[in-house]
Order: structure tokens, then sequence, then C-alpha cells
């Protein structure tokens, strides 16, 4: 017991981390939706809805430089065509940072679509879309964006999609100045969603609903204007407590990325040699 109450005050101290407990009541806020979004079980349990009248949404109460977030999440069943839930980071302003991942729906029996995108002052154009493995209406999943300064790898239910490196050195922007908030949403885009806007919402079977449990922010938490993380949030930390401010993909964590690109990409912007006729981007051909 005296190791662990000499340790607790130093692992606190190292960084700012949610209870292991999620409480949603603790820490998000629902922004929008007019009642559609609802916080259950005394915390532990959140959905969002969309009608044909309004979507819904929440934000974290925390705003982040540099963090690894994890949302379990249960989406939409059936026939979710036209629908759109999302999961990310964002600052604001008109030049922001952004980390998607947006999961858009499809008719019944055909797979979701990830969409994945990273923004640096405003610019995006960084798109990776996959299937996905498994039914992601039949359970609960675990969603995680980890960002560091080195890199943002997107992991799902611990295995790693994508991984987006910090390459400013050939010139490609990469978010690492301005505190981001975790949103999520649900809400109708079936102008674009569904097969490029083909497929319509089917309001019949409205109401749709999303379920999220689980929150988890290890991260280094903004606050009038400095990081809880002792070394400045640019600066990585030694130790577990801080391990994923410099963390990296393994070997083994590598091969099992390549594993999903090789059999659960749809789209990668840096092989679309149409969409660049001048050439594909520096981080392209570096990667």
């Amino acid at each position: 017991m005296a190791i662990i109450s000499y340790l607790l005050p130093l692992f606190l101290s190292l960084i700012i981390i949610s209870s292991a407990s999620a409480n949603f009541q603790r820490d998000v806020e629902i922004t929008w939706g007019d009642g559609r979004g609802q916080i259950k079980n005394n915390g532990e349990l959140l959905t969002l809805t969309l009608d044909k009248s309004s979507g819904s949404g929440f934000q974290s109460k925390n705003e982040y430089l540099f963090g690894k977030i994890d949302m379990q999440m249960k989406l939409v069943p059936g026939n979710s065509a036209g629908t759109v839930t999302t999961l990310y980071l964002k600052s604001p302003g008109t030049t922001w940072d952004e980390i998607d991942f947006e999961f858009l729906g499809n008719s019944s029996g055909d797979p979701y679509t990830l969409h994945t995108n990273v923004y640096t002052q405003g610019k995006g154009d960084k798109e990776q879309q996959f299937k996905l493995w498994f039914d992601p209406t039949a359970d609960f999943h675990t969603y995680s964006i980890l960002w560091n300064p080195q890199r943002i790898i997107f992991t799902v239910d611990g295995t790693p999609i994508r991984e987006f490196k910090n390459m400013e050195s050939l010139g490609t922007l990469f978010p690492k100045n301005k505190p981001m908030r975790m949103y999520s949403s649900l809400w109708n885009a079936d102008d674009w969603a569904t097969r490029g806007g083909l497929v319509k919402t089917d309001w019949s079977k409205a109401p749709f609903t999303a379920t999220y449990r689980g929150f988890k922010q290890e991260a280094c938490v903004w606050s009038n204007g400095k990081s809880s993380c002792p070394n400045g949030s640019k600066q990585g930390t030694t130790g577990t407590s801080g391990s994923w401010l410099s963390q990296q993909l393994d070997s083994t964590a590598q091969q099992r990325m390549r594993w999903v690109q090789r059999n659960y990409m749809i789209y990668n912007y840096c092989t679309d040699s149409k969409r660049f006729p001048q050439g594909l981007p520096k981080e392209c051909l570096a990667a």
C-alpha cells in the first residue's frame, strides 16, 4: 500500500487521465439535437438519434494537445443508408485541424464504409476508406485515435488500420499546434454518403440510433493556455503513463496494419494517380 500511495501522486503529475470507469455526465456535453442525444445509466451509456427533423451530437469537456482517445460504439443497425456517424478531434476556427473517423451507412446487408481523414490548417484531402471485418452494428467495438508529435494512428479493436506520420520535413502539414476537442455526431448526408448519394435515407426506418460507452481519454489536457503534461505538450514523457506520447508501431502491429490495408482498404488517396495528375503527394512517395 505504501508503494501505491507513493506512485499515485507521481502518476497523476505526469499526465491527466480519465477514470477507468467512463462517465459521460462528467466527461462530455451534448451540444445539439434538441433532446435526441441522451446520457443514460448514470453516465455509463450515451445514445445519439437521427430522425427526419434533426440529428444529434456531443463533445468532450476537455480540450487536448496530443492524446489517445478510445470510444466503444455500436452503429445504426439495419438500413443505415444516408446516415453518417462520426468520431473525431477538431480545433476551432477557419484554419482548423481535424482527425476523422466517419462511418458511412449502407443498405441492409451491405457493409459500412469507414472513412478516415486528416486536416491541418483547414486542408485535408488525405482520405483512406475501409470496410470492416465484422458487423459494427451487432455489438460494441472500440475505435481509437492516437495523436502524438510524431504520428497519428487509427485503431479498431486494438488493430491499427492507418498511420499518418509527421513528414513536415517534406513540406507536408501535420497537426501539432492547435488543441482539439473530441466530437461525435449522427446526421443525415444522403446527398453523398451512400454510393455517392445514389441511395437515399429511408425515413420509414427512423429514428436511427447509435450507442456509445467506454470513453477513455489519456491526453495532455489543454487549459488556460497550458498543457497538463509536465514538459509541455510537444515533448514526450517517459514511463508507462506517457507511452502514447512517443508510441510507434512495432513490427507485429505494422504487419497487422498491412493485413487490414491489403484486405479491407477500398480507397487510398496515395494511390489515386488520376486525382493527382501532377504527381502523388510527397508523403505518399515516402511512405
